[in-house]
């Protein structure tokens, strides 16, 4: 028997479900990369209404929910970048019980298809240094690291990312 998937605008009643999710996903994810304050830290700035609520009706960033038979089982959100013909990822998280399905090649296909119907040439996106399995699905599908970046995020904590970029092909 086929999954049922669908991507889904977010809306207001699903604030409280994404946080959630994001909760479980971060927490597994994450801890051998950053420490558990820093995840609470992070968490509890990034999933309020006031910012996803960032994403109802804008016309430059936009906030996917996946869903698999019914389930919220992961999200990924992108906007226009300030440089031309460009789009960020933003996020792009799933359950890892749902990992090994497609279902994040499904999700990135969906970005860079909003990325071309925009008419950005660009798809780049910030993952962490020290997430090597991430570091390797986004070359695997031709990013590349464009540079290094520590960034302050407050609280004594920072991020140590690379910045990477994909060019896209006209749709």
């Amino acid at each position: 028997m086929s999954a049922t998937i669908r991507f889904d605008s977010l809306g207001p009643d699903d604030f409280a479900a994404v946080a959630e999710l994001a909760g479980a996903i971060w927490h597994r994810h994450f801890i051998d990369m950053i420490s558990r304050e820093q995840i609470a830290y992070m968490l509890a700035g990034r999933y309020t209404s006031e910012k996803l609520g960032r994403y109802l009706g804008a016309p430059d960033r936009w906030f996917r929910l996946l869903r698999v038979d019914g389930g919220l089982c992961g999200y990924c959100s992108y906007a226009l970048s300030p440089q031309p013909g460009e789009m960020k990822l933003e996020q792009l998280y799933l359950l890892e019980a749902r990992r090994g399905q497609g279902l994040g090649g499904r999700m990135m296909a969906e970005v860079e298809a909003a990325a071309r119907a925009g008419g950005c040439d660009t798809l780049m996106l910030t993952v962490n240094r020290y997430n090597a399995g991430a570091i390797a699905v986004y070359e695997k599908r031709g990013f590349s690291v464009r540079e290094e970046v520590v960034a302050d995020i407050g609280n004594g904590f920072v991020m140590d990312d690379y910045v990477m970029e994909k060019r896209l092909d006209p749709a």
